[in-house]
């Protein structure tokens, strides 16, 4: 897959409403891999009902993404969850909006490189 094939994947899930049609999990993890192999590090962001299930899936883009899995605290509610592995830090706050998913922010600090985020991702993209 090429970047411009792997970025138009990605892209069709930048805060639109999903179709109903299967999503090819492995396209969109292949994806993600080029997108962030062209990127210096990827701020990650997770929309989700609880946070139990946020938790679950920071848990899966991080080792996925090869980060270690932040310690974060859980609040009840509708939550969104940050995480920056530049400081290592994560933080979770409720969250009002109605998008779910991983958000994948990727930063290059090169012109040629990936700077862009992608999402809302499906969070259970690296479960399986």
């Amino acid at each position: 897959m090429t970047r411009s094939q792997a970025e138009t994947i990605l892209r069709q899930f930048i805060c639109t409403e999903r179709s109903s049609e299967p999503l090819d999990y492995a396209a969109i993890r292949e994806a993600v891999f080029i997108v962030a192999d062209l990127s210096d590090y990827q701020i990650l962001g997770i929309c989700a009902e609880t946070a139990e299930e946020g938790l679950k899936a920071l848990s899966s883009y991080t080792s996925a993404l090869k980060y270690d899995v932040p310690e974060t605290r859980s609040i009840p509610g509708t939550i969104y969850i940050k995480f920056n592995p530049l400081t290592g830090r994560s933080h979770m706050e409720p969250y009002a909006g109605e998008h779910r998913g991983a958000l994948v922010s990727c930063q290059s600090a090169f012109d040629d490189g990936v700077n862009e985020t992608f999402g809302h991702l499906p969070l259970d993209l690296f479960d399986q």
